[in-house]
């Protein structure tokens, strides 16, 4: 397993649509692999396959609860509701946060790195780091939602990063 270089914004490759992943292969699953070392080298909860310069619909989120670590691919929202609103930060945007508002539960459809299906719920912070890591496969940037955007201090950007 390897850490990949994380893009960082203004890269293209962050406003395009990943595409869907039709063979879960080798070379996919070890892609879940270098992006959850790459995840957790970075102190992030989440990141989604174009952070790592690959337009594939591929997300891997550690929210830091009873989950674990989640590597999913093809991830789909088919369930939502409530609302949460607050901070976010992204591994490809660093030194900035935005307050946005998201769905407080989702529940999530997408397979497994072996190819089965995976139906997961989520509430607080999951559920904020699905919709934000779904988003990138979508080419859209927490910046792009954020009702505000702000920097922040170096010291301040610790692991609630996506």
């Amino acid at each position: 397993m390897s850490i990949r270089i994380i893009v960082q914004e203004p890269d293209e490759v962050l406003h395009k649509k990943a595409k869907e992943v039709t063979k879960i292969t080798p070379n996919v699953q070890k892609l879940l692999d270098d992006m959850a070392d790459t995840m957790y080298d970075a102190e992030g909860v989440g990141l989604a396959a174009p952070q790592v310069g690959i337009l594939k619909r591929l997300i891997v989120i550690d929210a830091g609860d009873e989950q674990g670590l989640i590597k999913m691919i093809n991830p789909e929202i088919i369930a939502s509701e409530g609302e949460q609103f607050g901070p976010e930060g992204c591994l490809s945007i660093p030194g900035i946060n935005g307050d946005v508002r998201r769905f407080e539960t989702v529940t999530v459809k997408g397979l497994d790195r072996e190819g089965k299906e995976l139906i997961i719920t989520g509430s607080g912070l999951l559920s904020r780091a699905f919709q934000h890591e779904i988003d990138h496969l979508d080419g859209v940037l927490f910046t792009d939602v954020a009702e505000k955007v702000y920097e922040i201090a170096a010291d301040q950007t610790g692991p609630r990063r996506n």
